[in-house]
Formats: C-alpha cells, sequence, structure tokens
C-alpha cells in the first residue's frame, strides 16, 4: 500500500520539479556541465602560474607604477581609513569572500528559471570573459597589492579574518597570480547590468547599480585587487558583451541572443512549460 500511494506522489513531486526547469532535465543538466568544465579550465590555470611568483610580482610593480603616473595610486590610504572600523572590514572580507560564487551562482540560477530567453546570453558573457582572463592569467601573471606589504597593504583577510588564501585548502580554490583583470569587477558588472535592464523595480534598479560599486569597494579595501584591476575587468565586461552580441548571437541568433527570434518569455505559457517539463528541450538550445 505504501509503495502505491508514495509512487503517484513521487510522479507528481518530479512532474513540479519539471515545470520549474523551462527547457527540462537534460538542458539543465547541460547547463551544469558546461559551467563546471567552463570552471575546471578556469581553475586549471592556477597550477601553470604556480612558479611564476617573480614574474607576477614584478608585473604588479608595474602596475603601481602605472598608477602613480596616472594618479590612481590611492588604495593604501583608502585601506587605512577603512581599517579603522573593524566592523567595516570583517564585512569586506565576508563579502569578498563568499559574494563571487554566491550571488553569481544564485542570479545565473535565477536567470535560467525565470528569465531562460535571457539565460544563455548572459552565459555566453560569462563563459567570453573568463576565456579572455583565463589568457591573459596565462600570459601575463599579476600578484594582488596584498602581496606588496612594503607599499603598506595589509591583507585584511589573512589578518583578521584569518584565512590564508595561499595555502591549505583555500589555495585550491584561488589563483594567487590572477589580479589583471579582476574577474570579481566584471562578474559584478555583467550581473548588475543585465539585473537594471530587466527589472521593473526603482530600488532594486539602484540595489543593481550599487553592486558594482561595491564590489569595487570590497576588493580595494581587502588589497586585493588595485584600481587597475577593476579598470581591466570592467574593459573584459566590455568585450564580453561586444561578443556575445555581435558574434556569437548573430550566429545563432534563435538560441543565444538577447531577445532570441520566436522565443516566449518563461512562463508566459502552460503549454510551453509543460513541454519543457516533459524533456521537449526545443530547436538550437545549448
Amino acid at each position: 500500500m505504501v509503495a502505491v500511494t508514495s509512487r503517484p506522489l513521487l510522479l507528481r513531486l518530479r512532474a513540479r520539479l519539471s515545470l520549474a526547469l523551462p527547457r527540462g532535465w537534460r538542458d539543465a543538466v547541460l547547463q551544469v556541465a558546461l559551467w563546471g568544465l567552463a570552471d575546471l579550465l578556469y581553475e586549471g590555470v592556477r597550477g601553470l602560474v604556480a612558479g611564476r611568483g617573480d614574474a607576477a610580482l614584478a608585473n604588479a610593480h608595474a602596475v603601481v607604477a602605472f598608477e602613480r603616473a596616472t594618479g590612481l595610486f590611492f588604495e593604501p590610504q583608502l585601506q587605512r581609513l577603512v581599517l579603522g572600523n573593524h566592523d567595516l572590514v570583517v564585512a569586506s572580507n565576508w563579502l569578498y569572500v563568499n559574494i563571487q560564487f554566491t550571488v553569481n551562482a544564485l542570479f545565473l540560477a535565477f536567470l535560467y528559471i525565470y528569465r531562460n530567453q535571457i539565460f544563455y546570453f548572459v552565459r555566453n558573457m560569462f563563459f567570453v570573459a573568463m576565456g579572455m582572463a583565463l589568457v591573459v592569467h596565462l600570459i601575463v601573471p599579476v600578484a594582488p597589492p596584498r602581496m606588496l606589504p612594503q607599499l603598506g597593504f595589509v591583507d585584511t583577510i589573512h589578518q583578521i579574518a584569518h584565512i590564508n588564501q595561499d595555502s591549505g585548502a583555500v589555495s585550491l580554490f584561488v589563483n594567487p597570480y590572477a589580479a589583471v583583470p579582476s574577474m570579481h569587477m566584471c562578474f559584478a558588472l555583467l550581473i548588475g547590468i543585465t539585473a537594471v535592464v530587466l527589472t521593473r523595480r526603482r530600488w532594486l534598479k539602484l540595489v543593481w547599480l550599487v553592486y558594482p560599486a561595491l564590489v569595487l569597494g570590497v576588493i580595494v579595501v581587502t588589497a586585493n585587487h588595485f584600481v587597475f584591476d577593476a579598470l581591466t575587468g570592467a574593459v573584459t565586461a566590455a568585450v564580453a558583451f561586444l561578443a556575445a552580441k555581435q558574434v556569437m548571437a548573430r550566429v545563432r541568433p534563435a538560441a543565444w541572443a538577447w531577445a532570441p527570434v520566436g522565443r516566449r518569455r518563461v512562463g508566459s505559457s502552460a503549454p510551453a512549460m509543460a513541454a519543457a517539463g516533459a524533456g521537449q528541450t526545443g530547436p538550437g538550445r545549448s
């Protein structure tokens, strides 16, 4: 009796879960696999640059020289101001450690489920940006300011949060010589601008407008990035947008454009949702 009554319950649960996936299970698994592969390639660079610490430090000093010549080298003074507020430093440390993965993953999951027709365009922007960063990190490794204590920088995450990004388990997820471009800044812009365009509520637009500025403050006051790094991150975001719009969307306009040809907004049609839940992935999606 238990087996008989539980089977319909499981079927109903599976049907509801399927309806929550706009393109069915197959496409959802494919997207997770693609992100896993992209992250594996991106993180794999860490091992290739592990022995290039001297070059990375030399490049960091070159960044400092550029900032001094252009009047941008104010990060040590800004950090000293923030260090006087312990709570602000703790909050900045927490945001730096958690914001990159958490906000990115939640926002992309939201797009996939509720704005599926936009997800693929945004995904492609992320992939282009990660590919560009991977190449730059390989060719021009750059150490973060936290590795230049002689210039007045304090590694707040290590000294205050007692987390060493360069050793132990944490180092498995951190490329210490990937300061340029700042992918924190790049991803914050890609997400923030996308959210501003999509949301209708003014207060939410304001939140997402402020989000990249918040990330900029966090990466600078924790001495994980120079302002120059953030600027290169912004350039990376701009190029990724142009590549997704002018190249990739033209290659597959029905699948990869911002407003795909012939596609409806997710949730606008119950039959379409039902078809997606049944595993019909539709033409041109990947």
